[in-house]
């Protein structure tokens, strides 16, 4: 037996007892988690129906089977039993029947799992290498459980759900009405509307299709009255979407009654297929494979660009190895794993145990959903059944990426505002169709997950309103040197704005607007040093004036915080608020300063083709065509998502504060 390995195949079942809402499952050895469950949700009686085998090393082992219910901040424990190796039968396929134990909790009776197992030898003839410390035994036991974890991570094709609006529902209720979607782990909210007859959201999410996960999509509607009152209007309106019978690439409409006297909700359903999605080792990286490469590099290249309209482009990440990083054991070491999240697509690398330095040497690809898009890398320390811990990251936005170049960033805290312990060292490659990213910028940016409601921050609220202030002062800067230009203060500045104005007004015409704008930014170009980072003055005067306030407000902190309690609600949205003005106006000013050559780019290309339609077209007619899209676009695409492409485009323009945070980087030289 100490030759040959002892493999352990178990097929989950049905949870008989339980009495908790999101059961999962974790198969334990040696303190050690080797297989973790799917999510099943809102379920009292929870099926997972999986299979999985593990290698076990002789006949004395135990297996520990521990339960829990899936939170938001930290998984409630919801007991425990065992598998005694010794006492399971050769090849012989038993149903076991597991009672769930915990000596702290009050309940008698805390549940039952069932599973099927099966024990059985493997080929004698592999040889395992002697190993120290506690990383495996069998390189096969290693790489068998690297690709189940690989192959979990991976999706297949993305959904994308369109929520329409709601039909004939109550008018007499006051407050707002928004709808929760989730799919798996996969969550999000849509905007809170009043409560009327017909709301119309027209908001679009995407879900990944996981092939582990055969949930249907659920979508619930919630009333919200206040501050606290929330309520869902009645347990019917759960809505399950058979998602895996969506034909391909085809819109199929759902209408779903909620409770009785509640009305309907309107949902539109598509299907797109994805194969850009692949984890493999450091020797096999899907660029370096020449059939691979000349595959891609066909997809998005400019002739192609009528096809495959959906698909931007394709990132390739090779992450090798992070060093000095901080220890979080007892015995001075850590047991760290790295998140790759773009958008809301997410792969992670293995747990490498007890090291500082850990190598994973793992390819990832990526398919580029938006170029805007920024890359973060987080790194954890593995913490068993707790939440892992979070040692750092880094935010690479992949229109700063240079292809094929070797890269080490030093890690930074949880906000990116200041350093952590350690480096991280990769290499990256992007590829995309410039034409499908510039249409891209035009439309709606792609909605976050759901995440926790933001908090009051008074460090947040000085920020946002020294940065208002900034722009205020700007403005009336600009307004104060007209009037002076009226006043005579400088008579050489005042005769050259009466000449200036004189010669506008005799020549003007309306398609020289944008000549202006044009020259603005070309003027900013020339005022760009090349190579130059984003400076960091604009930050640092705002840390100094927060500083300042949040010395202030402290000095009173026990009275202020009374009154802060009572309007909470109404400083949220202030802060909230202050936080949109100041960003639009810093996006539009870096529109302006090249500080993301591709959308200054996109601009003069936007503003010239604006210029020739205003010189050669009359007015009268570019209006008639507008008027014509804005009667008959509904008339076309009933179901279409009202936006405004202005507002798509400053989207994407990083603020002052993301220039600094994820170090966007003005480069002049070989702009697109």
């Amino acid at each position: 037996l100490s030759s040959t390995p002892l493999f352990l195949h178990t097929n989950e079942g049905m949870g008989l007892a339980f009495i908790f809402h999101d059961p999962y499952v974790k198969f334990k050895l040696e303190g050690k988690t080797f297989y973790k469950s799917k999510v099943v949700h809102k379920n009292l009686n929870p099926k997972w129906s999986e299979s999985f085998s593990f290698p076990l090393q002789d006949w004395e082992q135990v297996v520990d089977v521990r339960v829990y219910d899936k939170d938001r901040t930290t998984d409630e424990f919801m007991g425990s039993s065992t598998i005694v190796i010794k006492n399971l039968e050769l090849d012989k396929t038993s149903e076991m029947v597991l009672s769930l134990e915990d000596p702290s909790s009050l309940e008698d009776d805390m549940g039952v799992i069932v599973i099927d197992t099966c024990l059985t030898f493997r080929d004698a003839t592999i040889k395992r290498p002697n190993q120290k410390g506690d990383q495996p035994q069998d390189k096969d036991q290693t790489q068998g459980s690297a690709e189940a974890t690989n192959m979990s991570q991976l999706w297949s094709g993305v959904f994308g759900i369109t929520l329409l609006e709601g039909q004939d529902m109550p008018e007499y209720s006051q407050g707002d009405i928004y709808v929760r979607n989730r799919l798996g782990e996969q969550k999000y909210k849509s905007k809170n509307l009043r409560i009327q007859a017909n709301p119309r959201w027209r908001e679009k999410f995407d879900f990944n299709k996981y092939e582990n996960c055969l949930e249907p999509l659920n979508v619930e509607v919630f009333v919200k009255r206040g501050r606290k009152s929330e309520e869902s209007w009645g347990m019917l309106v759960w809505f399950e979407v058979d998602l895996s019978k969506l034909p391909v690439n085809t819109q199929q409409l759902y209408t779903q009654a909620l409770d009785p006297g509640k009305g309907r909700l309107i949902l539109l359903a598509t299907f797109n297929p994805c194969s850009d999605v692949s984890i493999s080792d450091i020797n096999k990286p899907p660029l370096e494979q020449p059939d691979e490469r000349d595959q891609i590099l066909e997809k998005y290249s400019l002739k192609n660009s009528h096809k495959f309209v959906r698909e931007v482009g394709f990132l390739q990440v090779k992450v090798f190895n992070a060093t000095d990083l901080t220890s979080t054991d007892l015995n001075g070491k850590s047991d760290p794993f790295c998140v790759l999240e773009l958008g809301n697509s997410r792969l992670q690398t293995h747990t490498i145990y007890k090291t500082l330095s850990p190598e994973w040497n793992k390819v990832f690809t990526f398919p580029v959903k938006d170029i805007h898009d920024v890359l973060e890398l987080k790194v954890f320390d593995e913490d068993g059944d707790k939440a892992p811990d979070f040692l750092g990251r880094v935010a690479i936005p992949l229109l700063s990426v240079q292809n094929g170049q070797p890269v080490t960033r030093g890690l930074k805290n949880e906000n990116l505002r200041g350093p952590a312990k350690g480096t991280i060292s990769l290499v990256m490659e992007v590829h995309y169709n410039p034409v499908r990213a510039g249409i891209k910028t035009f439309k709606p940016k792609e909605e976050k997950f759901m995440e926790d409601n933001r908090k009051f921050s008074k460090k947040v609220l000085a920020q946002n309103i020294y940065r208002v202030r900034k722009i205020t002062l700007a403005v009336l800067h600009t307004l104060q040197y007209i009037k002076s230009c009226f006043q005579w203060e400088s008579t050489q500045r005042s005769i050259i704005a009466f000449l200036t104005f004189m010669l506008m007004v005799w020549t003007w015409e309306l398609f020289m607007m944008p000549i202006f704008l044009l020259l603005l930014i070309g003027w900013n170009y020339f005022q760009v040093t090349p190579g130059r980072v984003s400076s960091n003055q604009d930050l640092v005067s705002v840390s100094s004036y927060c500083t300042v306030l949040y010395t202030e407000l402290e000095s009173g902190k026990k009275g202020l915080m009374e009154k802060i309690h009572m309007v909470q609600e109404i400083i949220i949205t202030v802060q909230n608020i202050l936080d949109e003005i100041a960003c639009i106006g810093e996006r539009v000013k870096n529109t302006f300063n090249w500080s993301v050559p591709f959308l200054s780019c996109l601009a003069c290309l936007v503003l010239f083709v604006a210029t020739a339609a205003l010189y050669y077209i009359p007015l009268r007619y570019i209006i008639f065509i507008w008027g014509i899209n804005k009667f008959t676009k509904k008339l076309r695409n009933p179901y279409a998502i009202d936006n405004n492409e202005i507002l798509d485009f400053i989207k994407r323009v990083p603020s002052d504060v993301q220039k600094v945070r994820v170090q966007f980087s003005i480069q002049t030289e070989g702009i697109p």
